[in-house]
């Protein structure tokens, strides 16, 4: 029986824990899944490529997952899901307006290599609010983000706003 190659493809900036609440799962539906580190050309990243690398491949370890790998590319989904063996791209959903654009995205992949299939989880509830682009915006603002990432997490995101500065102090 061939191997059942999954990838889980994200900017991960920073990786939150409701990333790895679907790096958990999502490792638990195949024999080997890839996270994808990516660069998105709409998004404005606080950490470099290798950084955020560097951060997921940390939290990762720290899950205790053996299955599971990190990879960076700068690709078309499907050419990097072709190129890694995959069948399955796992994706997250926090709320209907996730499913909306993940829907459409599913759609177009589908088009591109009908042989790989989108999963999508649901976040668990208590981590549906989250999301990275939020956690930079709190952290930013000098809010207090520990409910949302590692202390590790946390520790890098505060030391990145210490060197940017803070946009608000009210």
């Amino acid at each position: 029986m061939a191997e059942r190659v999954g990838i889980y493809p994200g900017t991960f900036d920073p990786i939150t824990l409701g990333h790895a609440d679907i790096i958990r799962r999502g490792a638990k539906l195949v024999d080997r899944l890839i996270i994808g580190v990516t660069t998105n050309p709409s998004k404005n990243p606080m950490f470099s490529t290798d950084e955020r690398l560097t951060m997921v491949e940390r939290e990762v370890a720290a899950l205790g997952i053996r299955n599971v790998e990190v990879v960076g590319f700068n690709a078309l989904l499907v050419k990097f899901a072709q190129k890694q063996g995959a069948s399955v791209i796992v994706r997250g959903l926090r709320a209907v307006a996730d499913f909306e654009y993940e829907y459409q995205m599913a759609g177009m992949n589908q088009q591109l290599d009908d042989d790989i299939e989108t999963v999508f989880l649901m976040a668990d509830v208590s981590l549906q609010p989250i999301a990275s682009k939020l956690v930079k915006e709190i952290a930013l603002f000098g809010g207090d983000i520990t409910p949302f990432v590692s202390k590790t997490v946390r520790e890098e995101v505060v030391s990145r706003v210490e060197k940017l500065g803070r946009l608000g102090d009210y």
